[in-house]
């Protein structure tokens, strides 16, 4: 019986690993792509979306009529194309994020980084696993509890093109940024499962 249970908790810790440490690949711009003009602004795009460490942007555009410029911050206020912290020009390009913060883009065609074709991305810090469960003394109860983000692909779209949603305003910690519905999910069934046996 003690090994069964021992066998349990290794099967639901490999369960809360496999579901943290999910990444997600987004399309810049859905099925317009990288272009001038897009459907949807870029702006209006990266504020809906939920962007983690490890998770990658994916460009589309005509190779040799297009790139993407990573740049800093003044870089891209003033569109300056001149010296890029890295250039993108295969025509499906991939960047994955390795830390969290803001990220810019703009467009290397041009002059359409001043016609609107650039994009910032804010990255989400990684989770600290080891969250006390109590506040301290110094903060309120309102901002002990952190939002958590679940992975929760838009409806009738494939989930490639949207990130997680947002979750309600306060919500239990999460293990790493995975879906906390889905391991809460998996343990009940495993452990239903277990008092079955």
């Amino acid at each position: 019986m003690e090994s069964q249970r021992y066998l349990n908790f290794l099967l639901l810790s490999l369960m809360c690993f496999l579901c943290s440490s999910q990444a997600y690949n987004f399309y810049v711009g859905g099925k317009d792509g990288w272009v001038l003009n897009p459907t949807e602004k870029y702006t209006h795009w990266a504020g809906r979306n939920r962007f983690q460490v490890n998770d990658s942007l994916i460009f589309k555009y005509k190779q040799g009529s297009d790139s993407v410029l990573v740049v800093d911050k003044d870089d891209y206020n003033k569109c300056n194309k001149a010296k890029p912290i890295q250039s993108l020009e295969d025509g499906d390009s991939v960047f994955k994020f390795d830390n969290s913060g803001p990220f810019f883009f703009i467009s290397g065609n041009g002059d359409n980084c001043e016609k609107g074709q650039k994009l910032i991305v804010v990255v989400l810090a990684i989770r600290n696993t080891t969250q006390k469960a109590s506040p301290s003394p110094s903060s309120s109860p309102s901002s002990a509890a952190k939002p958590s983000l679940s992975p929760s692909p838009t409806p009738n779209h494939p989930s490639h093109f949207y990130a997680p949603a947002p979750a309600p305003s306060v919500a239990p910690p999460a293990f790493g940024g995975g879906s906390i519905g889905l391991v809460m999910g998996l343990s009940v069934v495993l452990f239903l499962f277990v008092g079955l046996v």
